[in-house]
């Protein structure tokens, strides 16, 4: 669709962490020297203002139940002007949008549609909190729901003390899965600043 590669940070649910790795990651690709495009999947105005701060340049939405799917495209490009790569933000569940008629194919609205629609990767953001072996079941059926939505990578959040590490993933390696395993530990980025809200 567009010469701007793009990323989709989208999870199973709402509360997973999408926000904070979508925002992190876009602080990260800035730091690193690139114009990073973020957008919002939905009509959330909030987690845009994230982005923006993160990125620089103004965070943009993407709802193709607001503005139909053929000016996903456009909006996309328009976004990207001057931008390398962009960090698109899914909106709740990875398949949860309005659905249609039957309870068939791909909702409307949903990061899955908007993943589809730009020809983009999906990175699943996986809370993994009080979980070890069910994450790998949770997560092949995220894989395996439809062929059509490409799952790059999987990030598990919230991951319990040290201890647990290894049965999160282990498991989490499947067939045709190579499991790459590190561990970040995140401190409260304002409170070390000075900073308040």
């Amino acid at each position: 669709m567009t010469t701007t590669p793009a990323v989709v940070i989208a999870a199973p649910a709402s509360g997973s962490g999408k926000t904070t790795v979508a925002t992190g990651l876009v602080g990260a690709l800035r730091q690193a020297g690139h114009v990073v495009a973020p957008f919002k999947v939905g009509p959330d105005f909030i987690d845009p203002g994230y982005h923006a701060l993160a990125a620089g340049r103004p965070g943009r939405n993407l709802d193709p139940v607001l503005v139909g799917e053929d000016l996903i495209g456009p909006l996309y490009r328009h976004g990207c002007t001057g931008a390398d790569i962009a960090v698109v933000e899914g909106v709740m569940g990875l398949f949860d949008g309005r659905i249609e008629g039957q309870m068939t194919g791909i909702p409307r609205g949903s990061a899955a549609q908007v993943a589809g629609l730009l020809g983009a990767p999906v990175v699943l953001v996986v809370d993994a909190r009080g979980q070890s072996h069910s994450i790998a079941a949770l997560i092949h059926g995220f894989v395996t729901f439809d062929p059509a939505v490409r799952i790059a990578g999987v990030i598990l959040n919230r991951v319990a003390p040290s201890g647990m590490r290894p049965c999160c993933a282990k498991p989490v390696s499947m067939p045709g899965w190579r499991c790459s395993v590190r561990f970040l530990v995140l401190t409260n980025y304002p409170s070390r600043q000075g900073i308040s809200g």
